[in-house]
This record gives C-alpha cells, sequence and structure tokens, in this order.
C-alpha cells in the first residue's frame, strides 16, 4: 500500500483545500502533554519531516503541548514552510508555574499568546488559531464572545488570516460564528465518543471543517471489542479502523492522529486508503449508540 496522506481526500481548511488527515503535535511532547520536552528531539524532528514527506499539510499544535516546546520544534524541522502547509495554533490556556493547565482568556493574554507563536514559528501571520475554550474533553456552556472579539482584533491588524474555536458546544459555536467567520471546530471525537454528531452534519452543510480531535480516545484510549474485531476481520490495527471510520463518517471530519514514531505515522496515514464496507460501519456505529437528530446552526 502507498502511503500518503492525499489518499484521505481533501476539504477546506484556512480558506485552502486541505489534506483530510492531518497531524496533532500533542504526543511530541513528554508524558500526558504536561509541559516537557520531547523525549527524543532527533525522533520528534524526523515525524514532523516525514508528515511534510507524506503529504500532511495540516499541522496542529499550541501551548497545550508545552509552552513553546513544540512551536520551536516545527520551526527547526520545517521552517522555510512549504506553501501548502497549514499550521494551525490553539490559544486560550497556558501552564504555570505549579505544573498544572490554567484558562488564559484575557485580552493581554490571548495577545501575548498569539504574539508568541508569531516569534516561536519564525512566521509574521498565523494561518488559523483555535480559541479553546474550558472543560477537560468535554465543552462546558461558555460564551466564547469577549475572548473570540479579542482575535477577531488581532484578525483585522493582520496577525491572523482565519479563526476557529475549539472544546465548544453547538450554541458555543453559533455565538462565535456571530462575531467572525469560522473556519473550523475543533472538538474531542471519535468513534466511541459522538456526543457531536449533530454539530458534525450541521457544520458539514454549512462547509465548515469539524477536527477530530484525540481521535483515537486520547486518555484513556478507545477500548471496545467491535473495534478489535473488525480490526482483525480487515487484518490491521484498531488505530487504523477509529480513523477510518472518522474519514467515512463526514466529508468534512479532518482527523489530527498524534504520534511520537515514524512508524506509527507511516501506520496512521494508511487508514487514508481503508474503505470500510456497510457491515464494518455498522458494527462500529454501535460503539457509540444512537445518533442524535441533527442540530441548525
Amino acid at each position: 500500500m502507498t502511503i500518503t496522506a492525499e489518499r484521505s481526500g481533501q476539504y477546506t481548511l484556512g480558506g485552502r483545500l486541505t489534506n483530510r488527515l492531518g497531524y496533532g503535535t500533542m504526543r511530541l511532547t513528554g508524558p500526558d502533554a504536561a509541559g516537557r520536552p520531547p523525549p527524543d528531539r532527533r525522533t520528534a524532528t524526523a515525524v514532523l519531516r516525514r508528515a511534510v514527506d507524506l503529504g500532511v499539510d495540516h499541522i496542529d499544535t499550541g501551548d497545550y503541548e508545552g509552552p513553546h516546546k513544540v512551536t520551536d520544534l516545527i520551526r527547526k524541522a520545517l521552517h522555510p514552510y512549504p506553501v501548502e502547509l497549514t499550521i494551525v495554533t490553539d490559544v486560550g490556556a497556558r501552564w504555570t508555574s505549579e505544573g498544572r493547565w490554567v484558562e488564559a482568556l484575557s485580552p493581554d493574554e490571548l495577545t501575548r499568546a498569539v504574539q508568541d507563536h508569531l516569534d516561536h514559528l519564525g512566521v509574521d501571520v498565523l494561518d488559523v488559531v483555535n480559541l479553546h475554550m474550558p472543560g477537560l474533553r468535554e465543552p462546558v456552556e461558555r460564551s466564547p464572545a469577549e475572548p473570540l472579539e479579542t482575535l477577531a482584533e488581532l484578525q483585522q491588524q493582520g496577525l491572523i488570516r482565519h479563526l476557529g474555536v475549539s472544546n465548544v458546544t453547538t450554541q458555543g459555536f453559533a455565538e462565535a460564528q456571530a462575531i467572525a467567520t469560522i473556519v473550523c471546530v475543533q472538538n474531542h471525537y471519535d468513534v466511541a465518543h459522538r456526543h457531536d454528531d449533530p454539530l458534525v452534519d450541521a457544520l458539514a452543510r454549512a462547509g465548515i471543517a469539524f477536527v477530530a480531535c484525540s481521535p483515537l480516545g486520547g486518555f484513556p484510549p478507545i477500548e471496545a471489542p467491535a473495534l478489535a474485531r473488525v480490526a482483525a476481520v480487515l487484518e490491521t490495527t484498531e488505530t487504523e479502523v477509529a480513523l477510518a471510520w472518522l474519514l467515512a463518517r463526514s466529508p468534512n471530519i479532518l482527523p489530527i492522529p498524534s504520534t511520537r514514531s515514524v512508524a506509527h505515522l507511516e501506520q496512521n496515514l494508511e487508514a487514508g486508503a481503508r474503505v470500510l464496507g456497510p457491515v464494518e460501519l455498522r458494527e462500529l456505529d454501535r460503539i457509540g449508540g444512537v445518533v442524535e437528530p441533527e442540530a441548525d446552526l
């Protein structure tokens, strides 16, 4: 099988067609993305370069991976950046000296975060900036209006090309869309974690990308007998099946699996060519339960 991100198809992100299988940088850092440097900088650099060589043109990063740890690594590995590469950065949280994450949504904190990303990535303008709202894995019902207004001002100043939102509810997205043009929503979503089904479908109708954060279940990973059975029948891995399901679920879903291994990266990209039949899809859909009715934007 030819390994290439292009086999996953394309969708619009930040004003350009992007290969749907992207790369998330969370696992490049130390355990649990707890602000630690990469265990092996040489291997981490190799993963980033191999991803781009294989056609990955959407890299997602942010201070959740450790302040400046990954942005500095991205710059060292990939700068000057390919013209087709879209780098998405998340803002809205900071790492404290006590070793915990706290929200950072004030105008000063958001402005500083954007400037830090510009400086550490070595660019004059950020491709896409996601406003990451508070909540651990599950979005909380909280208005993004005030912090998004700050980012919209920075966009008007020419520091940001496009805006997205992360960890938001359907209502939160609607509020964000009333303030600025939103090009993507990034939420935790996978074959077993389907509360955002209505939002995925509503965004698809609107032509807006849904970026599947932690597409393999994160911490802890997905554990489902059905996933193991389908993988065994297809003689592949559960990871590849889970990613193939996301690609089959809706054309606007952009998974961003993360790994610190070149071999695992290549294995993940093989999911772009994996075709799941109706029998496999029905079995996998049972993992997430009944799909709720579609939402309206």
